[in-house]
């Protein structure tokens, strides 16, 4: 296929290698310039959006927002000004809901398709090409799709038509992060206890409270190994879209604020580029506890 792929970050970069390797066209184009080492097999650099989606069977977005995304799509230079009917745009970025749906009819006006995809699975998934891809639009587009969401991810699945997949997102960012703080709550509490945290973490991976958070995330925790990953700055994003959305559907979500609220103290504290699991540091602040110290060593400070 002709692809335009645009936003080639820490994310979009892997994920278009995969396209690559596979043997598409590639037209690419990202606001900091495409990375050196991108130009092998059959790609085009580009300037602009406009520039990468024209000719492009399915141009795919790959970038950090909302107003991002509406950019890249509408605005100066943007995608519809070179896309032709019949093309596919499919966004991939990890953005509100309701704008999708808005941005999908925009879209649709012009006859050109859309189908909104994030993923989950961080920077390992997209190297890996083992992502979940979560797909709202419509099912024959999404079978259309479906080969190249078949070489960046493994567990693909449509959940329903547009914005369904933007949804499905944000109630994954909602527990994972309430996962996360739950995590953190647990080996805080163990440790200010008295109890070797790594020991107890072990425990639980054998019982009902095992999860890949706190296979993971856990074991960051008690490494003290706050590289990302993924970062706090971009799962506050999330939330906020979460808590956003809910707001003008008048839903409560009264633990995902709790959960925004912590990821503001890491913010604050300047943590935003860590790792998301770095949410314990706020928890610890609470306590007065860094997770591996004893009590002991508390009364003594």
């Amino acid at each position: 296929m002709n692809i335009g792929f645009i936003g080639l970050g820490v994310m979009g970069r892997p994920m278009a290698e995969h396209l690559i390797k596979a043997g598409h066209r590639l037209r690419l184009a990202s606001r900091s310039g495409v990375p050196a080492g991108m130009a092998d097999g059959e790609v085009v650099n580009c300037a602009t959006a406009a520039e990468a989606a024209r000719d492009a069977d399915i141009i795919i977005t790959m970038v950090p927002d909302t107003p991002d995304v509406e950019a890249v799509l509408f605005g100066p230079a943007g995608v519809v000004e070179a896309a032709k009917p019949g093309s596919i745009v499919v966004d991939m970025s990890s953005i509100s809901p309701l704008a999708s749906k808005q941005f999908a009819a925009r879209l649709g006006e012009r006859g050109i398709g859309c189908l909104d995809a994030p993923v989950s699975g961080g920077e390992v998934g997209a190297k890996a090409g083992s992502l979940t891809i979560m797909v709202g639009g419509p099912a024959d587009l999404f079978e259309k799709v479906k080969p190249l969401f078949e070489l960046m991810g493994r567990n693909i699945n449509r959940v329903g038509e547009h914005g369904a997949g933007q949804t499905t997102k944000v109630a994954n960012q909602i527990i994972v992060a309430l996962t996360i703080e739950a995590v953190s709550e647990a080996l805080v509490f163990a440790s200010r206890a008295g109890a070797d945290p790594a020991r107890v973490r072990e425990a639980l991976l054998g019982g009902f409270a095992n999860s890949r958070v706190l296979e993971v995330h856990g074991e960051r925790m008690i490494k003290r190994d706050f590289a990302p990953g993924f970062r706090v700055e971009l799962h506050q994003k999330d939330l906020n879209l979460a808590l956003e959305n809910a707001r003008l559907m008048g839903v409560s979500l009264p633990a995902t604020a709790l959960a925004r609220s912590l990821f503001s103290a890491c913010e604050s504290h300047g943590g935003g580029r860590d790792d998301h699991s770095s949410m314990v540091r706020a928890l610890e602040l609470l306590a007065n506890h860094e997770i591996g110290s004893s009590p002991a060593e508390d009364t003594a400070a």
